[in-house]
């Protein structure tokens, strides 16, 4: 791995959301030097826009925003919204690349955050997904009080609504003016027979006493039988081929 030396980039071609070269150093040195809510702000607006499109300089910035993120929340944040923004086309690859040592570092801190079991959960746990390059379900996952997923029955074409929540476990024909109809009671993987990213979601909500969001993976990479033709199916493989995004 390239280790990427952050007092050493040359900003003149790395530019902000605004089409600006010098600002965003300047904040960086600001920020480094005293926790500034302003300078954090102008920071989030200048890096990533919209929460979805990130620049060349949200790139260059972020190991010095991990650096500083094992003792501030705004550089913890700020650096997981952009790497929650990777996946998209922003011909940024390079410096990307330069930065997989930072993001390593990253991952190993996100993980010792999560084992504190900070009030919000979800976003840092979507963070270290991230991080993980596993930016679908970075996107998709919720807290599992009101989350539904929508998807083709892979026999039958059918869209079929899968929710998990509060309310119930379950999948269904959604119409207009009835809501949710002939419902099918959702079927959980047992924790010995997940593999993969559901597997470590999973194991690493249990490690935390997430028991909700444990139990809300299980259903998601559980199995699902379509109201229509009464097969049933992989939820989490058929939703990622219908809703997985176009990757780099």
């Amino acid at each position: 791995m390239r280790r990427f030396n952050d007092q050493v980039v040359n900003w003149a071609p790395v530019r902000d959301c605004y089409g600006e070269v010098d600002r965003v150093p300047a904040l960086l040195e600001q920020v480094e030097l005293q926790d500034n809510l302003e300078a954090w702000q102008e920071l989030g607006y200048r890096l990533v826009l919209e929460h979805d499109l990130v620049f060349p300089a949200g790139f260059a910035a972020l190991p010095r925003l991990i650096r500083l993120a094992s003792e501030s929340a705004p550089a913890r944040g700020l650096a997981g919204s952009i790497l929650r923004c990777a996946a998209g086309h922003h011909g940024c690859d390079d410096l990307l690349a330069d930065c997989a040592d930072a993001i390593a570092e990253f991952r190993e801190l996100l993980d010792r955050h999560l084992q504190t079991r900070p009030v919000d959960y979800l976003t840092p746990f979507r963070d270290l997904l991230a991080a993980k390059e596993q930016y679908h379900w970075s996107a998709v996952l919720g807290d599992f009080t009101d989350d539904c997923y929508h998807l083709p029955c892979p026999h039958c074409a059918v869209e079929v609504t899968i929710a998990v929540g509060d309310y119930g476990r379950y999948s269904a024909i959604r119409d207009w003016h009835q809501g949710d109809v002939d419902r099918r009671g959702l079927r959980p993987a047992p924790s010995e027979e997940l593999s993969g990213i559901g597997r470590w979601m999973h194991e690493t909500a249990v490690r935390d006493g997430r028991e909700a969001l444990a139990d809300g993976i299980a259903h998601l990479f559980g199995r699902a039988e379509c109201p229509r033709c009464a097969s049933v199916f992989n939820i989490a493989d058929e939703y990622t081929s219908a809703n997985c995004p176009v990757l780099r």
